[in-house]
């Protein structure tokens, strides 16, 4: 439906309304109190429903003095419902989208302060012993570990030592804590939180009758089970050690303890100089060629195409050396490459994840930064994407011999990837592992950057046919395919989906009468830095502590709701297994 079409359809909606609601004034005491029984009564239109909350609204504001600013909060929500409805009956799925942005992600912020409530935390000589934390697998999964030790120690009331990084993963990495993240910066931005110490003091060590007891608790474990299985040791022991930390921590938490998960990994957790340095000269390196880029996370390693049990058609040479590396992992089952593929489990390759850029509108003189390790087939297999995107750039091809301290250090590698795809202006993933979940949900706490995600499923059926139709229908489909998964405000309902891929706890959406709006085609992130306090001092001026946060659940739950995509809400595990 085009948009004249749309904008006829709306315009006899409106006009339709409005004389139902003239005939309803005139009628409307008749209508409610003459009919003879409920089973007679004919339904109120909702138009008279709102009219008379608008009227409930008028007259107690009278009563509060706040007449002109809970009516332009009104009319302002009113508007952006209107907008909604306009994309309802325009049909969603033909509605042309921003590739490069979001026009809602302008309504949204990061927001995780600290509430009122949330007591100081506890000292060291007062807390109930020490947590040492001995985190497992690749930088972004023990990025989760991090993150979930700092609210485990919270729940414990104890104090929490830097935790340990692993050594012994597939990645092989010897960096330790500071090596990767700026450890000073970490306990000073979370002082008021969690005491954070580097060590275990001599002192209690010496005082100790036994080793600190370790122990691995279950996936995702409830904070319940923290303080039902945990706590009575470390009171015992006084120091307690946590093996193989990633994920075993509950997904829903109380919303303070979510909201210190957001200032954990987006505030806290700051890699060292050197890596932010180099992150940043390549960021402005890829600015000097192009005014905006597209960051590509492949994810086509070797071990990745082995742990997926996918097959890419490499005949028997493939089936031996992925083989190979499965039975690195004893509890793998097996499976089949063509039902995995089915499912929407395999990675695209290169090609593919070019073909559907080209599909959703990126021109061929469209800028790639690929954030990869080892691609599976090398160059062979990146020509086609390369032909697709000529403008195509790596680490290795932006920073030649600066990258050469870091060439022995996968996790410092990844670091260095991770900056510049954070500050691209597209990032598009290519399978749901701890990259792309953490990246995701950073981008959307930080303004809802567009992030794309390839909708595996439906993209592979339609890979297999492509050679069938011509580009335009292929093209259509692919646009057709991606709708709710192209990083929209909308796409998961809040309280669903991975934390750390959606971190709705620590979304919040702006006080409408503060959004610098010029149009509603004006998709232009303006500058919010330095208005959000006085925006949430605003509301808390008007509606109070509990106000506030019922505006800001309202806000999330139902004002801009949008239509919302069909994401499965399944229950999304790392990558790589224990």
């Amino acid at each position: 439906m085009g948009v004249a079409k749309a904008w006829r359809l709306s315009s006899g909606v409106v006009s339709k309304l409005a004389s139902v609601h003239q005939e309803n004034k005139q009628h409307l005491w008749w209508r409610l109190w003459s009919s003879p029984s409920p089973s007679h009564r004919r339904p109120v239109s909702w138009s008279v429903v709102c009219g008379f909350l608008l009227f409930a609204l008028g007259l107690i504001s009278l009563f509060t003095g706040h007449v002109a600013s809970d009516l332009e909060w009104y009319s302002q929500t009113q508007r952006l419902m209107k907008r909604s409805l306009y994309y309802k009956l325009d049909g969603s799925s033909r509605a042309p989208i921003d590739i490069w942005k979001s026009k809602f992600s302008e309504f949204y912020y990061g927001c995780s302060e600290r509430g009122p409530r949330f007591s100081a935390a506890v000292r060291e000589q007062f807390s109930n012993g020490y947590l040492l934390i001995a985190t497992s697998g690749g930088l972004n999964q023990q990025r989760t570990g991090i993150t979930d030790a700092v609210v485990v120690a919270r729940i414990l009331n104890a104090t929490l030592v830097v935790p340990a990084l692993d050594h012994h993963s597939f990645w092989k990495d010897d960096s330790d804590f500071p090596n990767i993240f700026d450890v000073n910066w970490f306990i000073s931005t979370l002082s008021k939180d969690v005491t954070i110490v580097k060590r275990v003091p001599d002192k209690v060590m010496r005082s100790m009758e036994k080793p600190p007891y370790t122990m691995r608790v279950p996936r995702k474990s409830e904070p319940e089970y923290y303080l039902d299985q945990v706590l009575p040791i470390l009171l015992r022991r006084r120091v307690v050690q946590l093996t193989k930390f990633d994920y075993r921590l509950a997904n829903n938490l109380d919303e303070e303890l979510q909201k210190l998960r957001c200032r954990v990994n987006y505030h806290a957790l700051r890699f060292t100089k050197p890596i932010r340095d180099l992150g940043q000269k390549l960021v402005s390196r890829m600015r000097k060629m192009t005014n905006r880029f597209i960051a590509v996370h492949l994810r086509f390693e070797p071990d990745m195409l082995a742990f997926s049990g996918c097959y890419y058609g490499g005949g028997d040479k493939e089936r031996y050396e992925l083989g190979e590396i499965r039975k690195r992992w004893t509890t793998l089952p097996d499976l089949s490459p063509e039902g995995e593929r089915k499912r929407g489990k395999c990675p695209l390759t290169p090609h593919e994840v070019g073909l559907m850029l080209r599909a959703l509108g990126f021109g061929n003189d469209t800028y790639l930064y690929v954030a990869s390790g080892e691609i599976y087939g090398g160059e062979e297999t990146l020509k086609p994407l390369r032909e697709l995107f000529p403008n195509f750039y790596t680490k290795e091809m932006l920073a030649g011999k600066e990258l050469q301290p870091f060439l022995s250090f996968s996790s410092r590698l990844a670091a260095i990837d991770y900056i510049v795809s954070d500050e691209s202006d597209v990032f598009v993933t290519n399978n749901n592992g701890n990259m792309a979940k953490i990246l995701a949900g950073r981008r959307r706490y930080m303004g809802h950057k567009r992030t794309i995600r390839p909708n595996a499923k439906k993209l592979s059926a339609l890979f297999m046919t492509r050679e069938r139709m011509d580009w335009g229908t292929f093209a259509r489909k692919v646009r057709s395919c991606q709708k709710g998964f192209m990083g929209e405000p909308d796409e998961i309902r809040a309280g669903r989906g991975e934390f750390h891929e959606f971190p709705s706890s620590c979304i919040c959406l702006k006080p409408f009468r503060h959004s610098n709006v010029k149009n509603d085609n004006d998709g232009d992130w303006t500058s919010r830095k330095g208005s959000i306090l006085s925006e949430t001092n605003f509301s808390r001026r008007y509606y109070g502590d509990e106000g506030v946060k019922t505006l800001q659940r309202l806000n999330k739950a139902d004002l801009i709701r949008g239509p919302v995509s069909s994401v499965e809400d399944t229950d999304n595990e790392e990558f790589l297994p224990d």
